[in-house]
C-alpha cells in the first residue's frame, strides 16, 4: 500500500465527511456536497489560512526553512517516483488496449448481425478509452515536467538555505569569538585599573600624610598671631598707599592750575568747564583789566589738530558753548574782541568723549525707532511759548516731531536737513540741539539729559549716512 502523506495540523476543512460522487450524462462526474450552513464560507477559510501561513513564514528562521526545503525535496522525489510508476502503468494500458482492439477486430470478422454491432460498439469504446488514456498520458507528462521543475527549484532552494545556514553559522562564530575577545580585554583592563587604583590610592595616601605632617610643622613654626599681625600691616599699607595716591592727584591738579595761572597771568580771559562731551565751556575773565563779556563779541572755532587751519562754528557767538559729537577729538578756540584788540583762548587738549555714550548708542541702534522726550525752546528762530512735552522720533529713514496725534514736522533724510548742537549759549546748551527739517522750518529742542541729546545727534547722523546723506550743522559742509 502507498504511504499516506501526512497532513499539517494547522489545516481546517470545510466539511467533516467525504463527498459522494455520481456519474451523470456523457460520463460527467458530480458530487453531492452541499454547503454546510453551520460552517464558515470557503473564501473566509482560504483568507484565514493564507494569513496564518504568512505569519508562520515570517516567524520561520533560516534553519526551519532549510528543514522544510529538505522535506519538500523528499516529497518531490516521491512524486517523481509515482510519476514513473504511472508512466509504466500507462504503457501497459496502451499495450492491453491494443491487444484488446486486435482481438475485437478479429472477432468482428467472424460474427454477423447483432453480435457484430456489439463488437463494433466495444471497439469504439476501446478507441475512446485509448484516446482518454492518451490524454491522461499527456497530463501525466505535463505533471512530470512540473514535478521535475518543482524538484529542481526545491533542490536549489535547499542548497541556498544550507549556504545561508552555513554563512550565518560562520558569522555567529566570528561574532562569538570577537565578543569573547572583547570580554577578555575588558577583564584585563578592569584588573589593570584595579591594580593601578590600589597603587595610586596608596601613593595619594602617602602624599596626604606628608602634607598633613608638613602643615603641622608649619603651624608649629608660625603662630596664628603673627599671621594676623601681618594682615593688619598689609591693610594699613594699602590705606597709606591710597591716601598718598589721592594726595598725589591733588598735587598734580594744583600744579596744573598753577602752571595755567602763570601762563594766563598776562591773559585777560580763560575757558572754564570740563573739556569733554556733555558739558559746557564758558569764557571767563581772569584779569582786572578784562572788559565785561557783554561788551565784547565772541566767535568759536573748531581745530582738527593743534596748529592746523581752524573752521568757524556758525552761530557760536556767545560766551557759552556746549561741545557736540563732531567736536570730540578736536581743539576748540574762541576769539574775544574788546576795544579794538583780539584775545584768543584755546582748550588745553582735544574734547574728550562722554562716558558710556558709545554703548548707549549701540543699544539704540538695535531698535527700529527711537523716541526722546523733548521741549520746544524755539521754532523758526522765535521763542516757543508752550513748554509741553513732545516726542522726537529718530528713525532709519526719517525723523518726526509730534505731540500725541499732532505732528509738528516729519521729513526724510535729505541734503537740506541740518542737525547739530545748539550754539546759542545758555544754561541748557548742553541739552539742546538745532534741527532744520526743511528750508523755512527749524526747531531748538531741549532734552531731559545731556546723554540723550548727544545720542540723538549721533544716531540721526548714523542713519542719515546709511541713506547717503551727511547730516551736520549750518556751514559745516566744508568741514565735512
Amino acid at each position: 500500500m502507498e504511504a499516506v502523506v501526512s497532513v499539517s495540523a494547522d489545516v481546517s476543512f470545510a466539511s467533516n465527511q467525504f463527498p459522494k460522487y455520481r456519474i451523470g450524462a456523457d460520463n460527467q462526474i458530480f458530487d453531492d456536497i452541499k454547503d454546510d450552513p453551520k460552517g464558515p464560507p470557503l473564501k473566509e477559510v482560504v483568507e484565514q489560512e493564507t494569513a496564518h501561513l504568512v505569519e508562520q513564514q515570517k516567524r520561520l528562521s533560516v534553519r526551519d526553512l532549510a528543514s522544510k526545503f529538505d522535506k519538500n525535496l523528499a516529497a518531490a522525489a516521491k512524486l517523481s517516483e509515482e510519476a514513473k510508476i504511472r508512466e509504466v502503468a500507462s504503457l501497459e494500458g496502451h499495450v492491453l488496449l491494443k491487444k484488446l482492439r486486435d482481438a475485437l477486430e478479429a472477432l468482428r470478422g467472424r460474427l454477423a448481425g447483432r453480435n457484430k454491432e456489439d463488437v463494433e460498439k466495444a471497439i469504439s469504446m476501446v478507441e475512446a478509452l485509448a484516446v482518454k488514456l492518451t490524454q491522461k498520458e499527456g497530463e501525466l507528462i505535463q505533471e512530470k515536467f512540473e514535478v521535475k521543475k518543482l524538484a529542481n527549484f526545491l533542490k536549489q532552494a535547499s542548497e541556498d538555505a544550507k549556504k545561508l545556514v552555513n554563512q550565518e553559522r560562520s558569522f555567529a562564530c566570528a561574532e562569538i569569538e570577537s565578543a569573547r575577545a572583547v570580554v577578555q580585554r575588558f577583564g584585563e583592563a578592569l584588573e589593570e585599573e584595579e591594580r593601578i587604583s590600589q597603587t595610586s590610592g596608596k601613593q595619594e595616601l602617602e602624599k596626604l600624610l606628608e602634607e598633613v605632617q608638613e602643615s603641622r610643622r608649619i603651624r608649629l613654626m608660625h603662630q596664628p598671631s603673627k599671621v594676623i599681625d601681618m594682615e593688619h600691616e598689609l591693610h594699613a599699607l594699602r590705606i597709606q598707599i591710597r591716601e598718598k595716591s589721592i594726595i598725589s592727584v591733588k598735587l598734580q591738579r594744583e600744579l596744573a592750575m598753577s602752571k595755567r595761572a602763570q601762563e594766563n597771568q598776562f591773559r585777560l580771559y580763560e575757558l572754564g568747564g570740563c573739556e569733554s562731551l556733555g558739558s559746557s565751556l564758558q569764557v571767563q575773565p581772569c584779569s582786572d583789566e578784562a572788559q565785561e563779556l557783554s561788551k565784547c563779541s565772541v566767535q568759536w572755532y573748531r581745530i582738527p589738530t593743534e596748529g592746523s587751519r581752524r573752521e568757524i562754528i556758525s552761530g557760536a557767538n556767545r560766551s557759552i558753548y556746549a561741545p557736540e559729537p563732531f567736536d570730540v577729538g578736536r581743539f576748540l578756540e574762541v576769539d574775544v574782541f574788546s576795544t579794538g584788540q583780539k584775545v584768543v583762548v584755546t582748550t588745553t587738549g582735544p574734547i574728550g568723549p562722554a562716558a558710556g555714550l558709545a554703548s548707549y548708542v549701540e543699544t539704540l541702534l538695535r531698535k527700529p525707532n527711537t523716541e526722546f522726550n523733548v521741549i520746544i525752546s524755539q521754532m523758526n528762530g522765535q521763542n516757543y511759548s508752550s513748554r509741553s512735552v513732545h516726542l522726537f522720533h529718530v528713525g532709519k529713514m526719517r525723523m518726526k516731531l509730534c505731540r500725541g496725534w499732532i505732528t509738528k514736522a516729519r521729513d526724510s533724510y535729505s541734503t537740506t536737513m541740518q542737525l547739530c548742537g545748539f550754539r546759542g549759549g545758555g544754561n541748557s546748551a548742553a541739552k539742546s540741539l538745532f534741527w532744520q527739517a526743511r528750508k523755512g522750518q527749524s526747531f531748538v529742542l531741549v532734552f531731559e539729559t545731556e546723554r540723550e541729546r548727544n545720542a540723538a545727534i549721533t544716531l540721526a547722523r548714523r542713519y542719515a549716512y546709511d541713506c547717503n546723506v551727511m547730516l551736520a550743522g549750518p556751514d559745516d559742509q566744508a568741514f565735512l
